[in-house]
């Protein structure tokens, strides 16, 4: 008999707001705004660690090739 694989926990708001480093509001605000993958268990909002940092990634390759540069070209 194999063991099991050992399954990540749900991630509660605060462990995704300091993965993200940003504050708890903002994270109840773009799971509310439908940005941010999220599970609502009852009253509670869970997160899947995998789905965070893929969302996360997106959105820094998203944000990086929006970027101005500084004294660009003329």
């Amino acid at each position: 008999m194999t063991a099991p694989l050992p399954i990540e926990s749900l991630w509660t708001v605060k462990e995704v707001a300091t993965y993200l480093n940003v504050k708890r509001t903002s994270v109840y605000e773009r799971c509310r705004a439908g940005e941010l993958p999220h599970l609502r268990i009852g009253n509670l909002l869970r997160f899947v660690p995998g789905q965070i940092r893929a969302w996360a990634e997106k959105k820094s390759t998203t944000t990086a090739t929006n970027v101005v540069p500084i004294g660009g070209r003329r």
